[in-house]
């Protein structure tokens, strides 16, 4: 059997695996080490007597694989960008981010779910992980919106979707894992999130208003905010933004001349001031040691979905799947384009039955080639490209709208996660009633992707700028 085939039958077994019930983590390495063995034996004729020659090939292979890439430095950016947003929310400051939206836009048509979503953008901009931000607002805008007659289905929901947000905006623990797996510069892409992640912020809240101007009763706004109570709220809320220029200003330096830092360090340095605004809030021992948990809880599920997945990815290099796989689209006779989308849309369809960091890692692989392939390459020009963009740019344009698709699975049943974590928070939420709440989010969702897809400069022109 050749290599390719024998890469087909176990990322089948995989996928298998993964459909009935196991962690992808999981079920990632050990189709990764049952198809190093076969690939290994394979080339030995399958001989009785090499089997334990190939298993030890394999096991060494395998065991190579988490020290050397979970090693990376950029990686480190995870646990630091995940702690930002802990420290943020046990020193006060997502409350004050929130108390601030609900006084300026509150007045809209259901303004007080238009605020919600402004402030998860805010709060993105400080955590790196949708399901810390998801979990915080679930405690704090649940509340505030079913107190004035919110239907508890919508309110979970729009707090389920704004959390995708800190998928996009940086700090990005998806946009650094996309950035480790292609090889681009993390700091450009993390760049890059921060007009799309906006861009989506403000489609969603367009669409909360026009639900509230359609249906009567959904969403009252909340009115009697003097200018003097507004202005007021901004100072609470500033540490926030004060944070986000730190680091943006660190890794960037706008006057000119080499980089201040890396972005490891910007994060380490923004987990920094986080944690000493929240000492001088009075942050006390017990809420410190929580907000450390939960940042090593997230960390090490992430990392250990990494480790699983890259031993998998280490077999498909061996099955050269992913040269196959470019080769095939393209020699596809229909426009690139098409291509792109079809790709898109079954990154909708494989986000039903995966979690975005396990889909991304196990997609990646051998999806991103053959974008690049369809673009003219990793070095094409813009001039001689397929899309009117460079390789760079592409590989930024393609990170963008893969990671906008991952923020569309965080909410797609069966699998969505930020579903499952605002129902875990909220006693009287049960997940069918998040997932019937964000519907209305996938039409939003679906226009922000279609217009990245169409208009690329609102991807990169930050970066461009760099």
């Amino acid at each position: 059997m050749e290599p390719i085939e024998i890469g087909l039958w176990v990322s089948g077994f995989m996928l298998l695996m993964v459909v009935l019930g196991m962690r992808v983590a999981f079920a990632a390495g050990i189709a990764g080490l049952v198809g190093l063995i076969w690939i290994f034996w394979a080339k030995k004729g399958y001989d009785p007597e090499d089997f334990g020659w190939a298993l030890t090939v394999a096991v060494k292979t395998a065991g190579q694989v988490p020290h050397s890439k979970v090693a990376s430095q950029a990686l480190s950016l995870i646990p630091t960008f995940i702690l930002i947003g802990y420290l943020a929310y046990y020193a006060g400051l997502t409350k004050a981010l929130f108390d601030a939206a609900k006084r300026w836009v509150g007045w809209l048509p259901g303004g007080l779910a238009v605020s919600t979503v402004f402030a998860t953008a805010g709060f993105a901009a400080v955590s790196g992980a949708s399901v810390a931000t998801s979990a915080v607002f679930a405690r704090i805008a649940i509340p505030e919106m079913l107190k004035i007659g919110y239907d508890k289905r919508f309110a979970a929901g729009v707090v389920a979707a704004g959390g995708t947000l800190a998928s996009l905006i940086p700090p990005s623990a998806i946009l650094v894992i996309y950035a480790i797996i292609v090889e681009q510069d993390v700091g450009k892409l993390l760049l890059a999130g921060f007009i799309p992640g906006a861009f989506s912020a403000l489609i969603y809240g367009g669409l909360i208003v026009v639900l509230a101007l359609a249906l009567p009763k959904f969403g009252p706004p909340v009115k009697g905010f003097t200018w003097k109570q507004r202005f007021a709220a901004i100072p609470p809320a500033f540490p926030i933004f004060f944070v986000v220029f730190i680091i943006i200003f660190f890794i960037y330096n706008p006057f000119g001349g080499d980089a201040w830092g890396t972005p490891t360090e910007g994060g380490a340095l923004g987990a920094f001031v986080v944690f000493v605004m929240a000492l001088l809030r009075g942050m006390g021992w017990a809420q410190l040691k929580d907000a450390l948990l939960e940042t090593a809880k997230l960390s090490a599920m992430i990392f250990t979905i990494i480790w699983g997945v890259l031993i998998y990815v280490r077999f498909l290099g061996f099955a050269d799947l992913p040269g196959a796989f470019s080769d095939w689209i393209t020699g596809l006779e229909q426009s690139p384009m098409l291509t792109l989308v079809l790709i898109l849309l079954a990154y909708a369809v494989l986000g039903m039955f995966m979690d975005a960091i396990g889909m991304l890692l196990l997609t990646l692989p051998v999806v991103y080639p053959a974008v690049m392939a369809l673009n003219g390459g990793e070095f094409v020009s813009a001039a001689d490209s397929t899309f009117g963009m460079s390789g760079p740019m592409c590989a930024i344009w393609f990170g963008i709208l893969v990671v906008k698709m991952a923020e569309f699975c965080l909410i797609t049943p069966p699998i969505g996660l930020n579903c499952f974590v605002v129902a875990g928070v909220r006693d009287d939420v049960s997940v069918q009633d998040v997932f019937k709440g964000v519907t209305p989010f996938f039409i939003a969702d679906a226009i922000t992707i279609a217009l990245l897809v169409a208009f690329p400069w609102i991807v990169l022109w930050l970066p461009s700028q760099v």
